[in-house]
């Protein structure tokens, strides 16, 4: 089976000081991603190593770089999934953590449960040796949430505004034929303590399935949890759409029917992939046979070969 990693920075109105580092980034994370699955690694690290790639990487909403909530302060969620399986692992409203998707993962692997939260999430990580991190807000992110009074009434208007940075994600199909998903954010700056969008939550945020496809999410959280966005996109693919066809329809009805926008990363358990938006702007890039494809804007698709 040929490789494909794909990966978001974020689905929102991107502005043109950050266009260049959003594009930046979402590349050097398909290469590290591409870079595991070259040597035979899983789908599942992979789609860690991507991500962890975006949450380091302070253009981005998720570990260092995140937004701040109404009391400011970093609440981050993740999630991760195997396809092969359906293991799964999230975590919410965790604070001082670099890189949720790895706490995310050690819920799936090392526990019985799928999701732990704030202070409990929090007790897991210092039980098994994860560090605190406490460098997670960049000087750019107090900056705006100090000039930003309160969490706007319109959400179109939020995320067609450059003030909603957004969720970054990642989505493999590794050489055995296995396909997982991984997504992270600090959420929608200024939201309330305590809460949690669609990103950790299983079939919104993200989903995988060997049997469908991969798929992870970003844009207005309380949206695309009504619609379930991720498994709804996996529906229309398993009714024989392709993966750009079902994120098109998918996103388009979600916008239609609670008014909502958003973008999602598509993969098929037979390696189509798709990069869908209905945001002014997102950050995309994937590695598949040594080709990588990037973009930004909507319909655009550059690609290099890779030496």
């Amino acid at each position: 089976m040929k490789t494909v990693i794909v990966v978001h920075g974020g689905a929102w109105a991107i502005p043109d000081m950050l266009a260049e580092a959003s594009v930046a980034g979402v590349k050097n994370a398909a290469w590290a991603g591409d870079a595991v699955l070259k040597n035979g690694g899983s789908a599942i690290d992979a789609v860690e190593k991507a991500v962890r790639s975006l949450e380091d990487d302070p253009t981005f909403d998720a570990g260092h770089g995140a937004v701040l909530n109404i009391d400011g302060e970093v609440e981050l969620d993740s999630i991760i999934m195997d396809g092969e399986t359906l293991a799964t692992g999230a975590v919410a409203s965790v604070r001082n953590i670099a890189n949720p998707v790895s706490l995310a993962r050690a819920v799936m692997e090392k526990t019985d449960h799928v999701m732990l939260t704030d202070r409990g999430a929090s007790m897991f990580a210092e039980r098994i040796g994860i560090p605190v991190a406490d460098d997670l807000v960049t000087e750019l992110e107090r900056k705006d949430w100090e000039q930003s009074s309160s969490y706007p009434v319109g959400v179109e208007q939020f995320f067609n505004t450059q003030l909603g940075h957004d969720t970054v994600g990642a989505v493999a199909l590794d050489s055995l034929g296995n396909v997982a998903c991984a997504t992270s954010t600090g959420g929608i700056r200024n939201k309330m303590v305590g809460r949690v969008g669609d990103s950790p939550i299983i079939g919104s945020g993200g989903y995988a399935d060997n049997r469908s496809g991969a798929v992870s999410c970003t844009g207005h959280g309380e949206s695309i949890l009504k619609v379930t966005l991720a498994r709804l996109i996996l529906f229309h693919m398993e009714q024989g759409k392709s993966a750009t066809a079902a994120g098109a329809a998918s996103l388009q009805y979600m916008g239609e029917r609670v008014k909502g926008c958003g973008g999602a990363i598509v993969l098929s358990s037979t390696g189509d992939w798709a990069a869908s938006f209905t945001t002014p702007r997102m950050a995309w890039a994937s590695i598949k046979e040594d080709i990588l494809h990037y973009g930004l804007n909507p319909k655009e698709d550059f690609t290099e070969r890779l030496k």
